[in-house]
């Protein structure tokens, strides 16, 4: 008789008995769950040994794996299907804090960004640029709340994501191929919860077709080796395409009252039409073939990108990312932000403004985040209480208006 069969029959039975039916039947789902994992565990090592990966690696990287990871099936299954507005996407990423920060790093690691630059050819600050974007100079990969076990995350997705299960496993063979070349250990095999890894984010398949061994140690470790994990960064691009010597794109004013073309033109005929760079200097080669983007509308910036461009997409296939790496790596390498700002309706706050912002909702109690100048869901949820509590607009924007009146009360 199944413990279903057993609560429902006895249901008007003392309220103490009911409630450990009920409870015995809470504990007694997950336990089938994880049964039904072991068993998926056990069926998939024959897989997994069809594609080159031994019984002894499976078995040690399944060692202490018994259960399903249900954050990971969370995260997988909440994430946020709205496009975040164009200012708020830019303000979390190109910002003082992340723009200081990669001029420190380009210092620290400057004779080994010398050899990676002259190895691959690619431009050191776009480097600095995808390592903030990725990992934010690795400082994600010290926090226990977003580094997952590589090997449980995949296995979870494999098994219980429907959306993402052909994807997950063929990623599961590619880290327990890591395991097994031995350039890390089961128990450092540490990524997000979709399989992303390292300094520089690498999913198990592109780590096996990029990654490099730049400090010579045997390893190829984008966890532990600052190198390595940029090395492999620049060996993507340089695989893809980059032009050594050249840039990303051009902010550029554009002419009024006309419309202009898709697709691609020599950077000659968009001056003959009327675009000019922003900053007043002239374009670098007039023969380059190059798109025009206008992110938030022909009101905000606009940009001629070129070939570049489209290498740095195959690192995320996003304009907004490949804009953000090429925006960043210009003000890290000191050649100066947008003339033209983002179209925001409020007024911007700098860095640490929005750290002051976030300490000032918490003494409130209305916040409990990190007060890292970043305004994502938590910041915003805060915001908005504190926007009702003083009759003010809920729309949850980090403006000049919400912290004046959060230093008045």
């Amino acid at each position: 008789m199944s413990l279903r069969t057993t609560v429902g029959r006895f249901a008007a039975a003392a309220v103490t008995v009911a409630g450990l039916s009920l409870s015995l039947l809470m504990t007694a789902q997950p336990a089938l769950a994880d049964a039904g994992f072991r068993n998926w565990i056990a069926s998939f090592r024959s897989v997994a040994m069809q594609h080159g990966v031994s019984g002894a690696v499976y078995d040690r990287a399944f060692r202490n794996i018994t259960d399903i990871d249900h954050e990971v099936l969370q995260k997988a299954r909440h994430q946020p299907e709205f496009k975040a507005p164009v200012w708020d996407y830019f303000d979390n990423r190109v910002h003082e804090e992340s723009i200081a920060t990669g001029r420190a790093m380009a210092r620290k690691w400057k004779p080994w960004l010398d050899r990676i630059e002259k190895r691959y050819g690619v431009d050191r600050n776009i480097l600095l640029a995808i390592w903030s974007m990725e990992s934010n100079y690795g400082e994600i990969l010290k926090r226990d709340d977003v580094m997952r076990n590589v090997v449980r995350s995949l296995a979870t997705l494999g098994y219980a994501d429907k959306k993402r299960a052909k994807f997950a496993r063929t990623q599961l063979i590619a880290a327990l191929k890591i395991l097994q070349t031995g350039d890390i250990d089961e128990s450092h095999l540490q990524g997000s919860w979709a399989g992303a890894m390292g300094h520089t984010q690498f999913i198990p398949t592109s780590y096996q077709a990029y990654a490099v061994d730049m400090d010579g140690n045997g390893k190829r470790d984008i966890w532990n080796s600052v190198p390595d994990a940029l090395a492999t960064a620049a060996n993507l691009l340089h695989r893809n395409g980059w032009q050594s010597g050249r840039t990303w794109g051009y902010e550029v004013v554009l002419p009024p009252g006309r419309k202009f073309p898709a697709g691609t033109l020599p950077i000659s005929q968009w001056e003959a039409i009327g675009v000019k760079r922003a900053n007043g200097k002239p374009f670098t080669n007039g023969s380059d073939r190059a798109e025009l983007k206008v992110p938030d509308g022909r009101e905000g910036p606009a940009f001629l990108v070129i070939k570049n461009f489209s290498v740095l997409k195959r690192y995320n296939n996003a304009d907004r990312y490949a804009l953000a790496v090429g925006l960043l790596a210009d003000e890290i390498g000191g050649y100066g932000g947008l003339v033209r700002d983002w179209n925001r309706p409020f007024t911007k706050l700098s860095f640490e403004e929005k750290q002051e912002l976030q300490k000032r909702l918490a003494q409130r109690g209305l916040y409990d985040g990190k007060f890292d100048g970043k305004i994502g869901s938590g910041s915003k949820a805060a915001i908005m209480t504190f926007q009702a509590q003083m009759g003010m607009r809920q729309d949850g924007y980090p403006s000049l208006e919400v912290l004046k009146g959060l230093r008045q009360n």
